[in-house]
């Protein structure tokens, strides 16, 4: 009796230690704590642990979307999130991604739109997109993926950040604490509206949020075809009483393309069919259905692709 006993213990623990050693470690490249990135990847790791997927995920604050694209590449991160502008020079080797050539990244799922914002406060001096030059501008975070997009509007604009303003480099957080302080005129951010950086800011300051020229964004979504117009209604911000006409970016789960095909499918699954867990960090988790996430701009994973055809939708 004792023998069984000890034989059926040491299945037990056999049993335990291989599920252990099977637990897969999930690492989600996030952004500032600012941003939505931040808050959404944590509550991101918090479903995939809890899922049935043998899978034990963290989320780690980032410098968002260009460090993400490079951590995924090393194989520091297994998911991490990017601004489609970023993505799309990491995946083919352009614009800020020139020095490390193209990166083996692919899509896991469209996430949301989110416009690119220019605020400022009043007093400032910035009532127009052209009164930026000569004034105390962040363009972003040196690792973000917000400064990539801001240089492209920039260099859209036949603007030259280091000689037409006074440019710093600044992440989310700092430049929140800039504008607040007067130490700033003016700072370029990407989220979803409303993002809370722009409130916080608006709690202490009066804010002006600055449209683009039509004819600048034109010229910048034809360059740039994985961009888009966009629009943030009047009231979206409290003291916000008119539409700003901006350009938005695509934002995406990413993954390295090495990534075994049905990690992929279950995390895809997973994230997807948990949308509603989202929804209390942004109201952008409404994006998370296939018709919208199967959108890209660079390939898909194919554990992705076989989780859509799955759904009966078509690949774009």
């Amino acid at each position: 009796m004792k023998k069984w006993m000890t034989l059926g213990a040491c299945c037990m623990i056999l049993a335990f230690s291989t599920a252990a050693w099977a637990l897969t470690f999930v690492n989600i490249g996030t952004g500032g704590v600012g941003g939505t990135y931040f808050p959404l990847g944590g509550s991101m790791a918090e479903v995939l642990t809890k899922a049935d997927i043998g899978v034990k995920a963290t989320a780690q604050t980032t410098a968002a979307s260009k460090e993400n694209c490079r951590l995924l590449a090393k194989g520091k991160a297994e998911l991490g999130m990017s601004m489609g502008s970023t993505l799309y020079q990491a995946y083919t080797g352009t614009g800020a991604f020139e020095e490390d050539g193209k990166l083996p990244l692919q899509i896991l799922f469209n996430m949301y739109p989110a416009p690119q914002h220019l605020v400022t406060v009043e007093g400032s001096g910035i009532n127009s997109f052209e009164d930026i030059k000569g004034k105390r501008v962040s363009l972003g975070a040196a690792g973000g993926g917000d400064q990539v997009l801001t240089r492209m509007i920039l260099d859209a604009a036949g603007i030259d950040p280091d000689a037409d303003l006074d440019a710093a480099q600044l992440t989310q957080p700092e430049a929140v604490m800039a504008l607040k302080d007067g130490n700033i005129d003016a700072a370029f951010f990407n989220f979803a509206a409303p993002g809370a950086a722009v409130m916080e800011i608006a709690a202490v300051r009066d804010i002006k949020l600055i449209s683009l020229p039509e004819d600048l964004v034109a010229k910048v979504v034809e360059k740039n075809p994985f961009l888009m117009p966009y629009t943030i209604k009047a009231g979206t911000y409290s003291s916000f009483t008119e539409d700003c006409h901006i350009i938005a970016d695509g934002n995406y789960m990413v993954v390295n393309s090495n990534m075994k095909e049905d990690l992929a499918y279950n995390l895809v699954k997973t994230l997807l069919e948990n949308r509603e867990n989202f929804m209390e960090v942004t109201e952008q988790a409404k994006h998370f259905v296939p018709e919208e996430a199967s959108r890209g701009i660079i390939p898909f994973h194919p554990g992705a692709v076989k989780y859509f055809t799955e759904q009966g939708v078509t690949m774009q």
